[in-house]
C-alpha cells in the first residue's frame, strides 16, 4: 500500500512541477514579447524570432498545463447532475468514464509522437517565417505533455478506485 501511495505522490509532484515550469515559461514569454514590442516600436527593429517564439511558447504552456490542471481539477466538468452525487458515486462515474480518457490520451501520445518523429526525420523547418526554426522540439511537446496527462490520469484513477472500494481517501 505504501508503494502505491508513493507512486501516486511522485506522479502528483511531477504534475505540480509541470505547472511550475509552465509558469516560468509564461514569465519568459512575457519578457520576450515585451522586448519584441519595445524593439519594434521604440527602435523600429522587431526581433526576427519574437512573434513566432511567443506563439511556440504559448502553445507549449497550454499543453504542459494539462497534467497540472487535471491534478487540481481545473478541467471543465458538466456537473448539472454530477455535483449532486455523493463522493463515492462521483468516484464510480469517473471510473466508468476513464476508459474514454485513457483512449483519447493514448491516441494523442501516439499521433503526437508520429508527427514529432516525422518532423525530426525530415528536419522540418517553419516556412511561415524568415527565422525558419526547426519544428520537432516544439512538436515533441505534444507527446511529452500527453504522457504527463496520462500519468496524472493514472494517479487520479488509482485515487478514485481506492475511494470507490474503501470509501476513504488514499493517504
Amino acid at each position: 500500500m505504501r508503494a502505491l501511495v508513493a507512486f501516486v505522490r511522485v506522479i502528483e509532484a511531477i504534475s505540480e512541477w509541470s505547472g511550475k515550469i509552465a509558469g516560468f515559461m509564461i514569465l519568459g514569454m512575457m519578457l520576450l514579447l515585451t522586448v519584441d514590442v519595445l524593439a519594434r516600436y521604440a527602435f523600429g527593429m522587431p526581433l526576427t524570432f519574437g512573434y513566432d517564439m511567443g506563439k511556440f511558447l504559448y502553445g507549449g504552456i497550454g499543453i504542459l498545463l494539462g497534467a497540472y490542471a487535471l491534478y487540481h481539477k481545473g478541467h471543465i466538468v458538466v456537473d448539472i447532475v454530477y455535483r449532486r452525487f455523493p463522493e463515492k458515486a462521483k468516484a464510480i462515474v469517473d471510473l466508468c468514464t476513464s476508459p474514454l480518457f485513457f483512449l483519447f490520451i493514448i491516441l494523442l501520445i501516439w499521433g503526437g509522437w508520429e508527427i514529432a518523429w516525422r518532423s525530426f526525420q525530415q528536419t522540418e523547418h517553419a516556412t511561415f517565417t524568415g527565422w525558419a526554426p526547426i519544428l520537432w522540439p516544439f512538436k515533441m511537446l505534444i507527446p511529452i505533455a500527453a504522457s504527463l496527462i496520462l500519468l496524472q490520469g493514472l494517479a487520479s484513477y488509482i485515487r478514485k478506485l481506492f475511494f470507490a472500494i474503501r470509501g476513504r481517501e488514499l493517504s
